[in-house]
């Protein structure tokens, strides 16, 4: 009978072995994420997960962000501005995937498309444009009234995206875009499969490429371990580290992703904005880091702003004190229904959420939901809840969270929304947290993990796109 040592270390030399054969046997990159996009079309529905997966493989942008978080070319070449006006010189040798050039015509419709027909509340990013004019087959003239700047760096991101008529009958089946890859198949929570280009604008593209979505980390993790994986994006369990063989890398970076402890504010109890405050009060942060993300997240103090963005203080509008929790509530005990995402870190979160809050008096029900459907029919279209969790990881999103009080927050502040209009978002986001809109719990760290010889993504999380030519075999 073989020792319980002998049968571990056969175990890991056979999951080694299988990790080699099937890695190296694939001619494909596969990358493993959790949240899976319920459709591809984002121009009418929110969520991060359709943007990660499209936006830079499928669909292009004129300009990108670079590392230092600055707007630098891309299909635009180059820009001048003039005032409010921004002159785009475009590059000449792109094209979509069905082989049309792309030009000034196609920019200006995919402007004009998502002021005059998205749904998408990210739409707003579109607003400060009063004007598209052609000057050229390669040259686009935008008229600005606003914060140009964020503009500017907003075009990077999902309402940036470059399209041409004919894609708008394909945004749910087919996406058409000037990137390096096309969509060949696409399983509803399970995978979407990417085809390289062969004539991409921007060089060849070494192989084809494919998301996939697991429910958990360890499944994820396994994947990995034998070879039905390359990279692991944003692993959702830190704790698992600790057990990874000494092959597998792991790099640690910042997110867009604001856990945000989302309280109704048009519904009781959270119209009262003490019940709210005694709320940021009675939950201890650093507990929910060091349980859930290992002390790798960060502590934003309760402000939902990552700290990439320009307006990051790190001031801590909330420190806990349950004492003041309990002054707050003045002998109320408000009854409470989380509703909780089937997402590790949101369970795990939800759990110490329950103790916290039931310990300084509010009477606390958990509820778990399927996610993405029954959470964003319920919760972020439907309104149907009083409180719940969930990674808010589109990038800049804050004037989206709490300057539009028909979202689903239902925070309707006139002051908060004049300093979102003026472009003085800390400002805005005092405002904010003055009046307890919701709480930032941490700020999520990125956890990447690759295989033996794979490397490449930055894992710093700047924009909403996850560019797969980018991962190295």
């Amino acid at each position: 009978m073989l020792s319980r040592t002998l049968v571990a270390a056969t175990v890991s030399l056979s999951l080694a072995l299988a990790a080699c054969t099937n890695s190296e046997a694939r001619d494909e990159v596969v990358v493993a994420a959790s949240a899976a996009p319920a459709g591809l079309d984002f121009t009418t529905v929110g969520g991060a997960a359709a943007p990660q997966a499209l936006v830079g493989n499928v669909y292009e942008t004129l300009v990108r962000i670079d590392d230092n978080g600055q707007p630098i070319p891309h299909l635009a070449s180059s820009w001048d501005r003039d005032g409010d006006t921004f002159i785009f010189h475009l590059r000449d040798d792109v094209t979509f995937s069905n082989g049309k050039a792309f030009t000034a015509e196609d920019a200006a419709f995919s402007i004009d498309y998502v002021q005059n027909e998205w749904t998408n509340g990210l739409k707003a990013q579109m607003a400060p444009v009063v004007d598209t004019h052609v000057l050229d087959e390669h040259t686009l003239a935008v008229t600005i009234e606003g914060d140009a700047d964020a503009w500017l760096w907003s075009m990077a991101t999902l309402t940036g995206a470059m399209m041409t008529p004919a894609s708008i009958e394909r945004l749910a089946t087919d996406p058409l875009g000037t990137g390096p890859y096309t969509v060949q198949r696409f399983d509803i929570g399970e995978k979407i499969v990417f085809e390289a280009r062969e004539d991409y604008w921007d060089g060849s593209v070494e192989r084809n490429a494919v998301m996939r979505y697991f429910d958990d980390p360890v499944s994820a993790v396994n994947a990995l371990r034998v070879g039905d994986a390359d990279v692991v994006w944003a692993m959702q369990a830190p704790q698992l580290i600790e057990t990874l063989p000494e092959d597998i890398r792991v790099e640690v970076g910042t997110t867009n992703g604001e856990v945000l402890l989302s309280m109704n504010n048009q519904r009781a109890p959270f119209d009262d904005p003490d019940i709210r405050r005694a709320v940021a009060y009675a939950i201890d942060r650093d507990a929910i880091n060091e349980v859930v993300y290992n002390g790798l997240a960060t502590d934003t103090g309760g402000a939902p702003v990552p700290p990439t963005d320009p307006w990051f203080t790190g001031h801590n509008y909330y420190p806990f004190d349950p004492d003041k929790a309990r002054k707050l509530l003045a002998g109320r005990t408000p009854e409470v229904t989380i509703t909780v995402p089937n997402l590790p870190y949101a369970q795990t979160a939800s759990e110490l959420l329950f103790s916290q809050l039931r310990d300084v008096g509010f009477n606390i029900k958990l509820e778990t939901v399927e996610f993405p459907a029954v959470w964003l029919s319920q919760v972020h279209k439907g309104h149907d809840y009083q409180a719940s969790l969930i990674a808010h990881v589109e990038p800049r999103d804050a004037a989206q969270l709490f300057g539009n009080p028909d979202y689903y927050l239902g925070y309707d502040s006139p002051e908060a929304q004049q300093h979102f209009a003026d472009g003085d978002i800390k400002a805005a986001i005092d405002q904010v947290m003055a009046d307890a809109a919701s709480l930032t719990l941490v700020n999520a760290p990125n956890i990447v993990l690759y295989a033996p010889g794979v490397s490449g993504l930055n894992p710093n999380v700047v924009t909403d796109s996850l560019r797969l030519n980018e991962v190295k075999k």
